[in-house]
């Protein structure tokens, strides 16, 4: 079983990332976001069966089952390693730098495990698509494979049980409400790309001078749109530095800009450049 994204919740057939590849992004659809309901998304995840159980508690014990039902099944055979009571632990060392650049020496140190194993298990956790890894983009291919990526799991209602976090808890500790934010939007995000008409690579940025683009995307012709992701009601034009640095690179290339963020409204920053409300990624776009 994989995570539902919003819009199959939703009964919704979205198209967010075709709609961003038009000439003009001005009619994208969205709705105001409540930010309480937000957190309940980001909470509950895309699993249909825990989001079925009225209970906190019944939740906490689906997501325990699924994570020992992963382990004692699929990685066990996947992997071929001894010692796999370790991976929840490394799971929830993730789900701690979910939307940061990986680390995997520091995280070896504090799983306990040798570096060489470990990277093994991230290889067998990104193919069982518990966890991605999003690689940076560089005008130089060969830098793209030598860059850190950063890294995501696949879920975020599993990143929260596995932190113990619940909804209320977002709004005492923006650091963790935006990391985990930013996950969530990457999710969806790469569950789009993979039924999109166009396709469309998924990188991160990150400019020499350490300006940053949460999520870039490049269509095989090097056509390119900037995603970027803030937990705010009210973005100003100092928010899209990142972009403004990713579209100089870029040039012609550059499609559009897009601040995905928490306000209510659509809001032009100059040419290509844009912040739109993140519902419009659970919404059919006109194309």
């Amino acid at each position: 079983m994989w995570p539902l994204s919003q819009g199959e919740i939703e009964g919704v057939e979205e198209n967010f990332i075709d709609a961003v590849f038009q000439s003009d992004q001005s009619g994208i659809r969205y709705q105001p976001v409540d930010i309480q309901a937000l957190w309940d998304r980001l909470a509950a995840g895309g699993f249909p069966e825990p989001m079925q159980r009225n209970s906190a508690k019944r939740r906490a014990s689906w997501f325990d089952s699924y994570v020992v039902s992963m382990v004692e099944r699929d990685l066990r055979d996947l992997s071929q390693i001894r010692d796999i009571t370790v991976v929840p632990k490394i799971l929830r060392l993730l789900a701690a730098r979910s939307g940061t650049l990986l680390n995997q020496s520091e995280i070896s140190r504090s799983a306990g495990v040798a570096n060489s194993t470990l990277g093994r298990y991230l290889s067998v956790l990104e193919a069982t698509f518990l966890m991605h890894m999003v690689p940076a983009w560089s005008a130089n291919l060969g830098k793209r494979l030598t860059r850190s990526p950063k890294l995501f799991l696949s879920d975020t209602g599993l990143a929260c049980h596995l932190l113990d976090v619940e909804p209320n808890r977002f709004s005492i500790n923006p650091e963790l409400a935006g990391r985990l934010f930013e996950n969530f939007v990457v999710s969806e995000v790469l569950k789009q790309v993979s039924w999109a008409d166009r396709q469309v690579s998924v990188y991160h940025f990150r400019s020499q001078a350490g300006r940053e683009v949460d999520v870039v995307l490049e269509d095989r012709a090097g056509s390119m749109v900037g995603i970027e992701i803030k937990l705010t009601a009210s973005p100003t034009a100092g928010t899209f530095s990142g972009l403004k640095a990713l579209q100089e690179l870029a040039g012609k290339r550059f499609r559009a800009g897009i601040i995905l963020y928490t306000g209510k409204d659509m809001v032009p920053f100059g040419k290509k450049l844009a912040a739109i409300t993140v519902s419009a990624l659970w919404k059919r776009q006109p194309l």
